[in-house]
């Protein structure tokens, strides 16, 4: 047993993730904020979470450049409800006060690389593609094609697919539009960055890229099929998001230093995710699975694993279990090797309002580590 994440830091690592079993625990934000200083003295210059990428802009831009106060960052540049979350707060407050007298090349970046939709929901992407329109400088009423935000986001598109709009005409021809948008910024490139800035360009282009996500998430709304079955297609198109938001931060952040991830588990495992929700069985490609086909001994996953918690109502786990067997070899938490983790059953002692995804095969398979967590009322 070990608290040294180095240990993880494999010379091919450029994405070590770091996953925590349920959002609802705020242990593993703690573990992360201890976790993520050891990994910048190492070369590490830059954090993504489940958090909205454009969204997340704001963050970056008071960490790195001072931009607005702390309350605003957490108000605006997270989604999820995960700017009131104290964990969040405090690494964030950590960024800004570490890079303030340094140089631009090493100070830590902060980034999301989650889409803005939510369970039961999924916004408008007006201001997405209006933001890259206005870039762009064209001369396109996309007021009369979008309509009303309300009918974008409306709980009765994600439960009946005859409610959505996503296959309708005007999605079909935002979709086109949104698509020449890309074909513009790139051949644009040259005269926009010399009429802006670099910097600007990309973050336009993060804009747009957020817009035609919600476009094709609106339009995986609109499939018919049965509820399990469109949730299943939903959870794969946000993971799909996901997966290349990290690519693209990889790409941007390569010159830099390395990337830590912060997220839940089932977005971070090798193996494809398995969610009981109500009575329907959800299945998809997780974001980790995706990136780690990709870019191989590039990705390391550290699955985290949690034993008891009083704000769960999480007991002591089951003689035989995963869990039990991690809590007889750590104290506090601890890091171990997944090929150590004796094999188990797993719990059966989580209610669904817990968020709580006890540890199985599955997230072992592929994972360099575990981070366990065995009494969350010592970190919070």
């Amino acid at each position: 047993m070990s608290q040294d994440i180095l240990g993880f830091v494999t010379p091919s690592c450029d994405l070590l993730a770091f996953g925590e079993p349920t959002h609802l625990e705020p242990a593993f934000q703690r573990v992360r904020n201890e976790l993520f200083p050891r990994l910048v003295e190492h070369g590490f210059r830059s954090i993504a979470v489940e958090s909205d990428r454009a969204a997340a802009l704001v963050v970056d831009d008071y960490v790195r450049e001072g931009v607005g106060t702390l309350d605003s960052a957490m108000r605006d540049g997270f989604s999820h409800g995960l700017g009131e979350l104290e964990g969040n707060r405090r690494l964030v407050a950590w960024m800004r006060d570490h890079n303030e007298d340094l140089p631009p090349d090493e100070r830590v970046a902060f980034h999301g690389f989650d889409a803005s939709t939510e369970m039961m929901s999924a916004p408008s992407p007006r201001a997405y593609l209006e933001r890259a329109r206005d870039y762009l400088g064209w001369d396109v009423d996309l007021t009369g094609l979008l309509g009303e935000d309300e009918r974008w986001s409306r709980t009765e598109a994600v439960m009946r697919w005859e409610e959505s709009v996503g296959a309708s005409a005007e999605a079909g021809e935002l979709r086109v539009i949104a698509d020449d948008m890309v074909v513009a910024m790139d051949v644009r490139a040259p005269e926009l960055i010399a009429g802006s800035s670099l910097a600007q360009w990309r973050r336009v282009r993060t804009h747009l890229f957020a817009g035609i996500g919600l476009l094709r998430y609106h339009r995986e709304l609109a499939r018919p099929g049965e509820q399990a079955q469109r949730v299943s297609r939903l959870s794969g198109v946000r993971d799909g998001v996901m997966a290349r938001n990290l690519l693209d931060i990889r790409e941007l952040e390569a010159v830099r230093g390395k990337t830590f991830v912060f997220a839940h588990n089932m977005h971070l495992k090798w193996t494809p995710s398995e969610w009981r929700l109500a009575d329907m069985d959800v299945e998809w490609v997780s974001a980790g699975a995706i990136v780690g086909s990709l870019v191989g001994e590039g990705y390391v996953f550290v699955a985290g694993s949690l034993g008891r918690s009083a704000r769960l109502g999480l007991e002591e786990p089951a003689a035989g279990t995963f869990e039990a067997g991690l809590q007889d070899r750590v104290s506090g938490w601890g890091l171990v090797e997944a090929g150590s983790v004796d094999s188990g059953s797993v719990r059966t002692d989580t209610r669904p309002e817990q968020g709580y995804f006890p540890l199985d095969q599955g997230v072992l398979e592929g994972a360099a580590g575990v981070l366990h967590v065995v009494d969350g009322a010592g970190w919070n």
